[in-house]
């Protein structure tokens, strides 16, 4: 399912019009994205959970040529399958 599909859901099952189940799920997902960017968690009970995950600086190795590169800290969000679907999805 990607947004248009999930705008288009959202209208036909609760009788609202299209620019209006829009706004709903762009709000929802700049929420989302609000959150992450200031390193807070998002949790939707039986769903899943979002949240950002700090990894530290260390040395990889460039994979053409066997070179040393240091790698900068980052952060990245990180997905967490919720129980309740995980549940639903192995019935």
């Amino acid at each position: 399912m990607n947004k248009l599909e999930l705008i288009t859901g959202l209208s036909k099952e609760n009788g609202i019009n299209k620019s209006d189940a829009r706004t709903i799920v762009n709000t929802f997902f700049n929420q989302m994205t609000d959150s992450l960017a200031n390193e807070g968690r998002v949790e939707i009970r039986g769903l899943c959970s979002f949240y950002v995950k700090k990894y530290k600086s260390y040395t990889g190795r460039n994979p053409k040529t066997g070179e040393k590169v240091k790698i900068p800290p980052k952060k990245l969000p990180v997905f967490k399958c919720g129980k309740t679907l995980k549940k639903r999805i192995n019935n």
